[in-house]
C-alpha cells in the first residue's frame, strides 16, 4: 500500500530546506534582474546561517525514502527559489542521468565526477527530438566522431564540464540512427556564444553550443553502440528512459513555487479577513476563497500524481505513463496556481515588491522543458489508447 504520511523526522529535514529558503528570498529579486551574471557559488552569509539551523536528523528505516523523498525534497528547495540555493552542491546535471542510464562502467568512472548539461533541442528541432539535424560522422583513419550542428536552450549550459550530446549518425535511418556523444568543454570546435535571456528562471544558466568540426575519441560514444537497428529506435529508446525519473523531478520543481505562490495568497487573504476555514459549503465562503480553495485542490492532485510516479521508479516498477502524466499535470497546475493567485491579489499580485509574479513566470518552464505538455499528452495516448507513432500524426 502506497502510504505518503510523514514521519516526524520527515518533516524535521523538510522543515529545514524550508528554513533555507526563507534565508534565499532575500538575494532573489537582485539576481532575477541582474541575468547576465552567474549567482556565486555560496550565498553571502549562508555558512553562518546554516550554524543557526538544528541539523535535521538522519532519515531512519521508518522514514520516507528514496525518490518520494527526493520529490518531496525538492518541492521543499525550490519554494524557496527556483534557481538560488545557500551554496551550490557537488551533483550532477540532466547528462549525468543519461550517462547513468546509458553509460559503459568505463563512461561513469571517467566521466561521473563532471558536471554535464544535455543538449538536445535545436534552432529547427524542439519537441520531436527524433528530428535532430546534428550530425556526427565516423572518421575511421582517426578513430574519431566529428561533430557538426547548433544546440539551444541547453540547461546549466555555462557552468557544466562537459556535455551529452544528441546527434544523428545515419539521418535516414530516423530515430534509430540518434546517438548520445560525450563532449568536453575546451574540445576544439565545442563553442559556447552566451548565456539565453529568458522571460523566468533568469539566473538559471541556459546557454547555447556550436560544433563546428568538434572532434572527439571513437570511445564518447555513450554506450559505446554504434549499430543501427532496422526495426527498433536503437539507443533513442534507451536514452529517453532517462526522462522517466527527471520528468517528476521536473514537475517537483515546479510545485515548489506554485506551493510559494499559494502561501503567499493565504497569508495576505487571512490578514485581509478572508474566512478560509474548510466546511458549511460553497454558499457559505467568498468568491476569493473558493477561488483559492480550488487552486490549492489543483496543487494536492498535482503533488499527488508525482509523489506516485517517483514512488514506482523507487520500487523498481515501470513509471513510463506516470511520469507523462504527473508532468503534464504539473505544467497546467502550475501555470493555473499562480496566475490564480496573481488573479485573487491583483496589483499586489503584479507587484516587483513582491515575489509572486516571478514565481509566475518561473513556473512557465514546467511545461516546457524536458517534453512539452502537449508531448506527454501524446504519450498518454500511445499508452492508453494503443496508438503508434503514425496513428498521431
Amino acid at each position: 500500500m502506497i502510504d505518503f504520511t510523514l514521519t516526524e523526522n520527515d518533516e524535521a529535514r523538510l522543515a529545514h530546506l524550508y528554513a533555507q529558503g526563507e534565508y534565499i528570498r532575500q538575494f532573489v529579486r537582485d539576481a532575477d534582474e541582474n541575468e547576465a551574471e552567474l549567482p556565486p557559488e555560496v550565498l553571502p552569509g549562508a555558512e553562518d546561517f546554516l550554524k543557526t539551523l538544528e541539523r535535521p536528523p538522519a532519515p531512519g528505516p521508518e522514514d520516507t525514502q528514496g525518490p518520494a523523498m527526493m520529490t518531496l525534497s525538492a518541492i521543499a528547495q525550490y519554494w524557496g527559489d527556483y534557481s538560488l540555493r545557500l551554496h551550490r552542491e557537488g551533483g550532477g546535471g540532466l547528462g549525468n542521468a543519461a550517462l547513468s542510464a546509458a553509460g559503459t562502467d568505463e563512461q561513469k568512472a571517467k566521466w561521473g565526477g563532471l558536471l554535464l548539461s544535455m543538449a538536445i533541442t535545436e534552432p529547427g528541432c524542439g519537441s520531436d527530438p527524433s528530428r535532430v539535424e546534428t550530425t556526427a560522422v565516423l572518421d575511421e583513419d582517426t578513430d574519431e566522431w566529428v561533430i557538426n550542428g547548433e544546440k539551444i536552450f541547453v540547461t546549466t549550459g555555462i557552468r557544466a564540464e562537459g556535455v551529452v550530446l544528441w546527434a544523428t549518425i545515419d539521418k535516414s535511418a530516423g530515430r534509430a540512427g540518434i546517438k548520445s556523444f560525450l563532449v568536453e568543454k575546451g574540445t576544439p570546435g565545442f563553442e559556447v556564444p552566451g548565456k539565453e535571456k529568458k522571460l523566468g528562471i533568469r539566473c538559471d544558466d541556459t546557454a547555447a553550443y556550436v560544433f563546428r568540426d568538434c572532434r572527439i575519441p571513437r570511445e564518447n560514444l555513450l554506450g559505446l553502440d554504434e549499430s543501427i537497428p532496422k526495426q527498433s529506435s536503437g539507443g533513442f529508446r534507451g536514452v529517453m528512459k532517462t526522462f522517466n525519473m527527471t520528468r517528476p523531478m521536473t514537475a517537483a520543481m515546479g510545485l515548489g513555487p506554485a506551493k510559494a505562490a499559494l502561501d503567499f495568497t493565504r497569508e495576505q487573504l487571512e490578514e485581509a479577513g478572508v474566512d478560509l476555514a474548510y466546511g458549511g459549503g460553497t454558499a457559505q465562503q467568498s468568491a476569493a476563497a473558493q477561488a483559492f480553495m480550488r487552486l490549492e485542490a489543483i496543487y494536492e492532485a498535482s503533488e499527488l500524481a508525482t509523489l506516485r510516479a517517483t514512488w514506482l521508479a523507487g520500487t523498481g516498477q515501470p513509471n513510463n505513463m506516470e511520469s507523462s502524466v504527473c508532468k503534464a499535470h504539473a505544467g497546467s497546475a502550475v501555470r493555473a496556481i499562480t496566475q490564480g493567485c496573481v488573479d485573487i491579489l491583483g496589483p499586489m499580485g503584479i507587484s516587483r515588491e513582491h515575489l509572486l509574479e516571478k514565481w509566475m513566470r518561473d513556473c512557465r518552464i514546467t511545461d516546457i522543458y524536458e517534453g512539452t505538455g502537449e508531448i506527454q499528452r501524446l504519450i498518454m495516448a500511445r499508452g492508453l489508447l494503443d496508438y503508434t507513432r503514425q496513428d498521431l500524426k
